[in-house]
Formats: structure tokens, C-alpha cells, sequence
């Protein structure tokens, strides 16, 4: 299995899709990651603690970030806090090994002419996440 990666401050996608991206890593139950348990669970709390004003859902199933309320100064927010986070653990870049797995649900309808012309505008596979020679091979992730 390959390693995915990911540089924190050129992520090489927009900060929405960042912060997203960062908090779907830190509540998936990834166990070879090298963000401890600890910084994944404050990473998310404190970017709910940007967008709510109760306290971070204790169920797994409940924990995702949901911006569509937010603004852009949310957003700018959320992804300063978890750049500064992960900086101040001196992790310059996420690295985890997970295997993508299938989707479990079927897109609303809603959404099926947005998911149409996403894959009409990206048809090729994304690199953005693993850029080739991604992880460097001496990077060693830690649970």
C-alpha cells in the first residue's frame, strides 16, 4: 500500500477543499497517520468551535464540519487554525496509509448534475493529494 501525503501549507487545492479534506482525516478512524489522536480531536474541535456555539458532537458519526453556514473569514479561519496546529507539532506534511475505499451511498439527484460536470471537468485521476514521489521514502508515520 502506498502511502498518501499531503504539505499543509501548499496543499495544492483551495481551502475549502482543505479544510474539509484535514478534518475528514483527523475523524476517520485512520490508524497509521502521524497526527496523534489527540491533535486530530482538537483540530476538529476548535474548527467546530468556529462555526458553533455548543460544544463538538461526542459521537464518531456526528463529527464533520459542515461550512455551508460559514463565510470566508470562517473559512480562513478554520484553515489558519489547522495550519497552525499542525505546524506548532512541527508537521509540515499529513502522511497517512489508508486504502480508498468505495463510496457507500448514491448521490442525492440534486446532486448528480453537479457530480456530471465535476467529472466532465476533471476527467483525469487527481494528484493534488499524492503529487508523484509523495511520500519521500525515509518518511516514517507514526499512530
Amino acid at each position: 500500500m502506498v502511502m498518501s501525503s499531503l504539505d499543509v501549507q501548499n496543499p495544492g487545492m483551495p481551502d475549502l477543499q482543505f479544510v474539509l479534506f484535514v478534518s475528514a482525516l483527523c475523524t476517520a478512524d485512520l490508524t497509521t497517520i502521524n497526527v496523534s489522536p489527540e491533535l486530530r480531536q482538537t483540530i476538529f474541535d476548535r474548527c467546530w468551535a468556529l462555526l458553533h456555539t455548543e460544544a463538538p458532537p461526542t459521537n464518531p458519526q456526528e463529527r464533520v464540519l459542515d461550512l455551508r453556514g460559514g463565510t470566508e473569514l470562517t473559512l480562513d479561519a478554520c484553515a489558519s487554525t489547522i495550519r497552525s496546529l499542525l505546524l506548532d507539532a512541527n508537521i509540515a506534511t499529513l502522511a497517512w496509509d489508508h486504502p480508498v475505499s468505495e463510496a457507500r451511498m448514491n448521490s442525492t439527484p440534486e446532486a448528480l448534475p453537479l457530480v456530471d460536470r465535476l467529472g466532465r471537468l476533471y476527467p483525469d485521476h487527481p494528484t493534488v493529494v499524492d503529487p508523484p514521489g509523495y511520500p519521500p521514502h525515509d518518511s516514517n508515520p507514526k499512530q
